[in-house]
């Protein structure tokens, strides 16, 4: 473990880091922000990661469907998901470019809805449906090498809102058709992950409830993130 001593840290981000274990001993901390995946986090002796997800729970009721092993719970889950996307892209609408601003390095609107085409393809399609087939190229995919660019992704392309909200609207399709079918039984089963070196490699295991799990998180996830920039940009619009 790395030690600090007496070091004037004001202002450090840390993005993408995996801080288990990190002790923060005799620390000010005023003015902080944590966002990520938060497990057994102590606070002045209080462990608090309890309280700050029935707290989340209370503020997004749809975290509870999304944890939820019942197929009707999955599919409301998946339904409330679609509805607020679809909000937030008409909000999207009435500022024009507002899709493409980036704020505090985060990834644009538009890079956001691209990823979760990604997740789709790679956590549904090939983890839930066994799917071989390439990823549509508009995808961003994970920043870990060498998938970025791989399995048909073109990390070239520049597609417009319009397109980006047709594909997604069609994966959403996809998905809630799959939901009205699919049972308990099936959820519970190991998910027909290919055998190959595609992403997600680490999926192999998993239950397909599991795998779908990860996709209507990271929809619900990045819905947050995304509505986060939006008000950050419009408040320095209105300044």
């Amino acid at each position: 473990m790395t030690r600090y001593d007496d070091e004037d840290l004001r202002g450090a981000e840390f993005r993408e880091c995996d801080l288990t274990g990190a002790r923060l001993i005799g620390v000010v901390m005023q003015d902080a922000v944590i966002d990520g995946l938060i497990t057994n986090l102590v606070v002045n002796g209080v462990e608090v990661t309890e309280y700050v997800e029935a707290e989340l729970d209370r503020r997004h009721p749809v975290r509870v469907l999304i944890r939820s092993e019942e197929p009707a719970d999955l599919r409301e889950a998946s339904r409330q998901l679609r509805a607020g996307w679809a909000a937030t892209i008409e909000r999207i609408r009435r500022t024009s470019g507002i899709e493409h601003r980036s704020v505090n390095d985060e990834w644009s609107a538009l890079q956001t809805m691209r990823h979760l085409v990604f997740v789709h393809d790679s956590w549904f399609r090939r983890c839930c449906l066994g799917s071989t087939e390439l990823f549509t190229p508009m995808g961003i995919g994970t920043t870990v090498e060498p998938y970025r660019g791989s399995h048909g992704l073109d990390l070239s392309l520049d597609p417009a809102l319009d397109e980006i909200v047709s594909v997604r609207d069609a994966q959403a399709a996809e998905l809630e058709a799959w939901l009205d079918e699919v049972t308990a039984e099936q959820l519970a089963a190991r998910a027909p992950v290919p055998d190959d070196d595609v992403w997600p490699p680490y999926a192999r295991g998993r239950s397909v409830r599991q795998c779908l799990r990860t996709v209507l998180n990271e929809t619900f996830e990045h819905h947050g993130f995304c509505v986060r920039d939006l008000d950050l940009s419009e408040a320095q619009d209105a300044e």
